[in-house]
């Protein structure tokens, strides 16, 4: 049987700088993704992939506040469904197209995903992940007042909304993802780290206002269907000690028992490196495989042990 593996793409790698944000420019970032997507299924793999939304669900916020005057606002979970029906398209044209040039016969199919989280999760209580437009002083107290936004200064930039993030228990669509994995469809699922939901008394779910870690969703997408590879492509081509100081260092491998201590140490930034630790220790303690966090062009050299850092169990 073919090893399956998880990639997940960061929302951010879709988007190279401020010159390039249309939407040809992130299709375009996509497709470059996917040249190393097809060489880790040319090597062998059956693969799902999830992506990030950040970025996204920003510009379609920022659509919302400034169309406010003529049109509805478009409520959190339904951005996050909208991202993913999007960039699920980019990614299945732009891996078909891929496939088709090396003459691989699969197809690519995106499956919109609910991810169950605990209406009781602390996250709720302390929203922390800033999403959306900028807003000065003025306008942020009278949304917080008019919309009961959660609203903070952000860097000396301005005023953003807050959402919470909660911990992701249960994606609810894992059974047809598994079957289209199992007959050797390419998956893409948990945009985003999905589109949040909470399950009531009757079993009934409904969206609520949150976003996702895409990294912690990921693990736990990988663990469910059996994965032996979580690979995490961000910006850079490996983990790094003391990155951007004089004597970073690359690392080739760690334990769980070392990133665990690295964590303590304070060496991950929170809100980039550290979700993709604590993602990677995560699944490692539940699943059984190994983890890469490497950089999208270096992901078929990473599985062959030439780049990236590898995280095992011990």
């Amino acid at each position: 049987m073919p090893e399956i593996a998880v990639v997940a793409i960061g929302g951010n790698s879709l988007i190279k700088d401020k010159e390039h944000q249309t939407v040809p420019d992130q299709y375009q970032a996509v497709a470059e993704t996917c040249v190393h997507i097809a060489g880790m299924v040319e090597a062998g793999y059956e693969v799902a992939i999830t992506h990030g939304n950040g970025p996204q669900v920003g510009f379609i916020l920022q659509r919302a506040e400034l169309a406010r005057h003529v049109l509805h606002p478009v409520p959190l979970d339904s951005c996050d469904a909208d991202t993913q029906g999007a960039i699920g398209y980019h990614i299945q044209r732009a891996l078909g197209n891929e496939f088709r040039r090396r003459g691989i016969r699969k197809q690519v199919v995106t499956v919109v995903t609910q991810v169950v989280v605990d209406a009781d999760d602390p996250a709720f209580r302390h929203p922390s992940k800033p999403i959306g437009p900028f807003y000065d002083r003025e306008k942020a107290l009278r949304y917080q007042r008019e919309e009961g936004w959660e609203m903070i200064e952000d860097a000396g930039r301005g005023y953003r909304q807050v959402a919470a993030s909660p911990i992701p228990q249960e994606i609810v669509e894992i059974e047809s993802i598994k079957a289209l994995i199992n007959i050797g469809v390419v998956v893409v699922a948990v945009g985003g780290g999905g589109i949040p939901v909470v399950r009531d008394s009757r079993g009934d779910l409904t969206g609520v206002a949150a976003v996702i870690d895409k990294d912690y969703a990921s693990s736990l997408l990988a663990v469910d269907i059996g994965a032996e590879l979580l690979l995490i492509s961000t910006a850079v081509d490996a983990v790094y000690l003391n990155y951007g100081q004089p004597g970073q260092k690359a690392l080739s491998r760690m334990t769980v028992g070392e990133a665990e201590t690295f964590l303590k140490e304070g060496q991950f930034a929170p809100g980039s490196m550290e979700p993709k630790i604590r993602a990677a220790i995560q699944f490692l303690k539940k699943g059984a495989g190994q983890v890469i966090i490497t950089s999208p062009e270096r992901m078929v050299e990473s599985i062959r042990g030439e780049a990236g850092t590898m995280v095992v169990a011990r």
